[in-house]
C-alpha cells in the first residue's frame, strides 16, 4: 500500500480523514508558510489559499518550488475570486492549477484523483544528502559514509523526517503528528522505542552523534 500526501493551508481540511483508492492511501496534512508539517509521501499535492496569516499564497508557492521535498508537487492555488490577473500571477509563481476556494475534502480528492498518475514527481528516486549521510526515499535505505544503516520501516521514516528538517528540535508529539500517527496515545510511548532503535542503527555505523536528545524538548538531527 503506497501513501500520497495531500497538503492544505486550511486547518480543517488538513484534519480530514485518509482516503483509500485501490492500493493507494491519500493522507491529508497541514501546510504552513514554513512548508509541510508532516512527512511528505508519494507524489505530493498542495492546495494553497490565496491569503494566509504569515505570507501570501504566491510567496508560499515560490517557497514550495524551492523546497526539495515539494518542488515537484502538484500545486493548486485557491483564489478568492475568478480574476484573470490573479490566475496569471498564480501560474507565474509556479502553481500548476487554480480554483476558486475554499475546497472541501471531497473537492480536493476529486481534483487529485482526476490527475492522479500524471505525475511530474520522481519521488521514488529522490535522495537526501547531509554530509556522509544519504537517505534514499524510494528504496527506504540510509547509509553513513557508504555503509548501510540497518533500520525498520518506522525508524527509517523518523530518520527521513529528521533529515528533511535538520538542526530542528521535535517533541514526541510533533514526531508522531509528522508521521501521521496523531490521535493515538500509544504512539507517544512507541516513539521512544523508535528513537532507541534509530540510535542503535546509527551507533553501529559510527554515526551516533547525529541524533541528539534535548532534555525536556525532544530530538534533533544535527547537520554532520
Amino acid at each position: 500500500m503506497q501513501r500520497v500526501s495531500i497538503f492544505t493551508t486550511d486547518i480543517g481540511g488538513a484534519r480530514s480523514e485518509p482516503f483509500v483508492h485501490g492500493d493507494t492511501t491519500f493522507v491529508f496534512g497541514q501546510l504552513t508558510c514554513e512548508g509541510p508539517v508532516q512527512l511528505v509521501e508519494g507524489s505530493p499535492r498542495a492546495f494553497v489559499d490565496w491569503l494566509l496569516d504569515d505570507c501570501s499564497g504566491l510567496e508560499l508557492t515560490r517557497r514550495l518550488r524551492a523546497d526539495e521535498r515539494m518542488k515537484h508537487a502538484h500545486i493548486t492555488i485557491m483564489l478568492d475570486s475568478d480574476d484573470a490577473e490573479d490566475r496569471r500571477r498564480a501560474l507565474a509563481a509556479g502553481a500548476d492549477d487554480y480554483a476558486v476556494g475554499p475546497l472541501d475534502r471531497q473537492a480536493m480528492l476529486d481534483r487529485v484523483l482526476a490527475q492522479f498518475g500524471v505525475d511530474r514527481d520522481a519521488a521514488g528516486e529522490r535522495q537526501l544528502s547531509l554530509g556522509d549521510l544519504t537517505v534514499n526515499i524510494g528504496s527506504e535505505q540510509a547509509r553513513w559514509n557508504g555503509e548501510r544503516i540497518v533500520l525498520r520501516p518506522n525508524e527509517f521514516r523518523v530518520l527521513r523526517f529528521l533529515a528533511e528538517n535538520p538542526n530542528r528540535i521535535f517533541s514526541r508529539e510533533e514526531l508522531i503528528a509528522a508521521l501521521g500517527k496523531a490521535g493515538d496515545p500509544e504512539y507517544l510511548r512507541t516513539v521512544d522505542v523508535w528513537i532507541k532503535r534509530l540510535r542503535a542503527g546509527l551507533r553501529d555505523v559510527g554515526a551516533h552523534e547525529l541524533l541528539r536528545t534535548v532534555h525536556g524538548k525532544g530530538y534533533v538531527l544535527d547537520t554532520p
